[in-house]
């Protein structure tokens, strides 16, 4: 699974605009943070984070799947 880069935001953007993150979460269900150009955070969509926990995942695992599954398109990135 390849990453969409429109998915992706600093940190530094964030900070100042936290209502286009949330806006970016309510279109894609969740986005990633970057710090100092590498993937920090995933904002996650309460409703999606609810399926993925009926599963009992934990939060952990779940970001680090997320990751796991975008690493080659974010090693093409240069990130």
């Amino acid at each position: 699974m390849l990453i969409d880069t429109k998915k992706m935001i600093p940190i530094s953007e964030a900070n100042r605009n936290f209502s286009k993150v949330a806006k970016m979460v309510d279109e894609d269900k969740s986005i990633i943070i970057m710090r100092n150009n590498k993937p920090k955070y995933v904002i996650i969509d309460f409703d999606e984070f609810n399926k993925e926990n009926d599963t009992e995942e934990q939060l952990d695992i779940i970001a680090d799947r997320i990751l796991h599954e975008n690493i080659k398109a974010l090693k093409n990135k240069g990130v």
